[in-house]
């Protein structure tokens, strides 16, 4: 398909436009005390304007790099439309990030003023600021416990905006006259890599940029202004920055910012968005909760969820492959409906949901027919922080591809396998790496890292990152992210690791799910303290022995989990185990619990270990405990204990 015209403008004036034409509508709502509270357009407006003056005024010259730090929060667009406004760019960070981290990046993209949420965020950069040499500022939108830091260096959201509001009354002409002299092709973002390979890089996204990604998708699957969206996912993470910045100003549907992480779920039922995007790790939430909770309903209800299910499946399944159904089908179905799938949306908040999209990393195709059984159009989309969204499903769903590539979008695979993009949302390249922005490059063409072919109806086929497709001492090729996919399709199964390049055999490295298998352990009276306690317990080992089973039972048998250990923790960010968007670093976790793959190849049945964890306050512990190694020979008797 051709590309879609491209608006030759800049965010902050595509956004001085919706302000223009539409002032009185809601463009964002925040979440604060139980309340949602609105900002029209021409307030937003007025607000990064204030913003980007009040920066000025701090001695920000035109073209430097605004750095922020902290949630969702309409705060964040504010300073990153007005670093934009200025010729300068915005990077924003994910809020869960360590001080080395902050450090490293802050430092990196010579950011002259750091934009932070609350004082955990402050104390942070307090701990570091004597590496951020070209730090001027540091600016905070919460003012609660800030009254003990230096205020020639830490300033109040507000005190900046009123900074700017003055400015503004002194030359009203500067702020538009500032915006007016962007160029789609300057620099607007700064994203930083997940940095699954090493520390992360920094690719330079122009205003074209954004605007082309975000334009492709939506000549494919529009969306329309008067919808409902809930912005939650971090804004450092490329999918939410360009719906939530370039798809925003774009379309002006509504942006909604959740009041915190606890309450998520409660919000996105009140929104009922009808457009979101989540990670696999959500939409794998989302069932094993449902699953959880049927499972602790009473027996009527746990009856009509069974009997509903065969009647979702079927529908999954003419999604997939088309055809009409019976007379019976129909009637099945809509009793099922109403009775059981439609309160199962309405629960989930999915009840409007039209356009709902997993990226970032692959998803199941278990979990996505699940939603498909349900009623909810989920769909994948595929791409990167380099090109944005690059290919989704369009006129047909196919839950084992990605889908076809979007209008305006060259995809191929080169020689070896591995998937190419030419678009125009291809990035500029990455900061101060001119090595590593020549690498990304073939000619015109920008390498995704990835394996993968296109079926016989031209949908992306994605076999795995390059580097992590596999091969059993057999000559078995296999792809460990679909392996471990499959296995966190069972609600007790959060995390999976799996081995086998060069092996007779494939092993897997599991992380239980806390919550469902706490209340799996409580509903049967199995005492436990810790989670380390808990992934240990024998009936906990049975457990997941069953779930490994039911898998193998679906796999050809050479890429059957032979042997499996549930860790003693969780795989965390804070150890570096797992990027900022939850992809596990496969080559350390392969390398810090070495012996522990090594015991499943040699036949350990036991091991001591002793290892060191980090604390989100940066405080570190040592664990000492030992781990049972699982066999998992034989699959029938496991399915019998599971009571599968």
């Amino acid at each position: 398909m051709s590309a879609p015209p491209y608006p030759e403008v800049t965010l902050p004036q595509l956004m001085l436009r919706a302000a223009a034409e539409d002032p009185g509508r809601v463009a964002m709502r925040a979440k604060d005390c139980g309340i949602w509270k609105p900002l029209t357009w021409q307030a937003y407006r007025d607000r990064v304007e204030a913003f980007a003056l009040g920066l000025l005024e701090l001695g920000v010259k035109p073209g430097e790099t605004v750095a922020v730090l902290g949630g969702n929060r309409p705060e964040v667009l504010v300073a990153d439309l007005a670093a934009q406004s200025l010729g300068g760019a915005g990077a924003v960070l994910f809020p869960e990030s360590l001080p080395d981290e902050i450090a490293y990046i802050a430092d990196h993209c010579d950011a002259t003023i750091l934009v932070v949420e609350d004082q955990e965020q402050a104390d942070k950069i307090e701990s570091v600021r004597a590496r951020l040499g070209k730090l001027r500022h540091v600016v905070y939108w919460e003012p609660r416990g800030m009254d003990t830091y230096d205020p020639e260096v830490f300033l109040p959201f507000e005190l900046v905006e009123e900074r700017g509001r003055q400015r503004r009354d002194q030359d009203p002409a500067t702020f538009e006259r500032l915006v007016a002299s962007g160029k789609p092709d300057d620099l607007a973002i700064l994203l930083y890599t997940s940095g699954t390979t090493g520390l992360p890089k920094g690719a330079m996204i122009s205003h074209r940029n954004a605007l082309a990604g975000i334009a492709n998708l939506f000549a494919a699957d529009p969306v329309a202004a008067h919808y409902e969206r809930l912005a939650f996912l971090p804004l450092a993470w490329a999918g939410e920055r360009f719906f939530s910045t370039a798809g925003h100003a774009l379309v002006r549907y509504t942006l909604n910012f959740a009041e915190k992480p606890e309450t998520l779920r409660g919000d996105i039922r009140e929104i009922g968005p009808h457009h979101l995007l989540g990670a696999p790790r959500m939409w794998e939430d989302y069932l094993s909760s449902v699953e959880v909770r049927m499972a602790e309903a009473t027996w009527l209800k746990r009856a009509m969820y069974r009997w509903a299910q065969p009647a979702g499946q079927r529908r999954a399944d003419r999604l997939y492959r088309g055809g009409s159904p019976s007379l019976g089908e129909r009637v099945r179905l809509a009793v099922a409906d109403r009775l059981v799938f439609r309160p199962l949306r309405d629960h989930l908040g999915l009840l409007r949901a039209e356009r709902v999209y997993s990226g970032g990393a692959a998803l199941g195709p278990d979990v996505m027919r699940w939603f498909h059984a349900l009623g909810v159009p989920l769909k994948q989309v595929y791409g990167s922080t380099e090109v944005g969204v690059t290919v989704c499903h369009q006129s047909r769903i196919k839950p084992d591809t990605m889908g076809e590539p979007a209008p305006g979008v060259e995809v191929r695979i080169a020689e070896g396998g591995e998937i190419q993009t030419r678009a125009e949302s291809v990035f500029l390249g990455y900061l101060k790496n001119p090595e590593a922005t020549e690498a990304v490059f073939d000619g015109k063409w920008c390498r995704s890292g990835d394996e993968g072919h296109f079926d016989s109806d031209g949908h992306l086929v994605v076999v795995d990152r390059t580097k992590n497709v596999s091969q059993l001492s057999g000559g078995t090729r296999f792809s460990p992210t679909f392996l471990e996919n499959k296995l966190k399709f069972s609600p007790y199964v959060k995390e999976a690791v799996a081995f086998g390049d060069g092996r007779d055999r494939v092993v897997a490295l599991l992380n239980i799910d806390a919550e469902t298998v706490g209340k799996w352990a409580e509903g049967r009276r199995i005492p436990y303290t810790t989670y380390t306690d808990l992934s240990q317990r024998p009936q906990v080992l049975e457990l997941i022995l069953g779930e490994v089973a039911k898998v193998n039972a679906d796999l050809p048998e050479p890429l059957r989990v032979a042997r499996f250990a549930v860790l003693h923790k969780e795989l965390d960010a804070d150890d570096e185990e797992m990027t900022r968007t939850r992809k596990v670093r496969r080559s350390l976790v392969a390398e810090r619990y070495s012996f522990i793959v090594d015991g499943l190849y040699s036949g350990e049945s036991r091991l001591e270990v002793d290892t060191e964890v980090t604390y989100r306050d940066g405080r570190r512990a040592r664990i000492r405990t030992s781990i049972t190694l699982v066999d998992a020979p034989d699959i029938a008797p496991a399915l019998t204990r599971a009571g599968a």
